[in-house]
């Protein structure tokens, strides 16, 4: 039976996503990966486990004369991911590929910066999900592999990105010990008053800059709206995580 889609607007109506209607939809968590990815003219940026590929497709939406490759091992969300590309003018500066990072595709280049935004949860962990989420809500394989495969894969001074629930904090830092250094951590809250539930953490191959705890976002305040005029500007892709506050 054909897979239901529906077509979304991300970005105040920039790029359009075909996603599933049932299972894992992007959200908040996927544009603030992108928000916080590091692009320049003439960078070629991997994602890995890209899904239908709006990570990357919003990176590339900001990102003059760059290139990007995105890994997804499931073939029915990397054809969708393809379909994306094209839908919203990228097939000629970025490219899908059905594989994933920890060895099993033919593509091992090395890049000039990599992000990702891995399953959660090990299996057991949390709420049972549906046959539709469960894999991208159950991990397969734990952060350290990930970031392992991926700090294998940049080149010198190019950053890792990725976000992440923040308990699990202190082990993607044993993760990136003795592999990528000049580690960011910037706290997501859902409210001003309330403690962190997602952290997005970068690393760069070669820094020796100690680690640096940045102040974060609130997500939500007291106004009724329905985010943060900070975070409204980061999901609709106005600005860009300022990784220097």
């Amino acid at each position: 039976m054909e897979q239901a889609l529906t077509e979304d607007a991300l970005l105040g109506g920039r790029i359009r996503i075909r996603q599933p209607r049932r299972g894992y939809r992007v959200n908040a968590d996927t544009l603030l990966l992108a928000s916080a990815v590091e692009a320049a003219p003439g960078m070629r940026l991997l994602e890995a486990g890209c899904g239908v590929g709006a990570a990357l497709i919003a990176v590339a939406a900001r990102t003059e004369n760059a290139a990007f490759v995105g890994l997804e091992r499931d073939a029915n969300m990397a054809a969708i991911a393809r379909e994306n590309l094209a839908m919203n003018g990228m097939s000629t500066i970025a490219e899908i590929v059905t594989g994933d990072v920890f060895g099993r595709d033919a593509n091992r280049d090395v890049f000039d910066g990599a992000f990702f935004n891995p399953p959660f949860d090990a299996e057991g962990e949390g709420r049972a999900p549906s046959a539709e989420r469960r894999h991208a809500h159950i991990a397969d394989e734990p952060v350290e592999r990930w970031i392992a495969a991926l700090a294998d894969r940049l080149t010198g001074g190019a950053a890792l990105t990725l976000i992440h629930r923040a308990h699990k904090l202190p082990e993607i830092l044993r993760a990136l010990e003795g592999r990528l250094g000049g580690v960011e951590i910037f706290p997501i809250r859902p409210r001003a008053e309330a403690p962190a539930k997602r952290v997005l953490a970068r690393a760069r191959k070669g820094s020796r800059a100690p680690l640096r705890l940045l102040k974060g976002l609130d997500l939500h305040d007291a106004s009724g709206a329905r985010h943060t005029p900070e975070a409204e500007a980061l999901l609709r892709g106005e600005t860009t995580l300022a990784w220097a506050d």
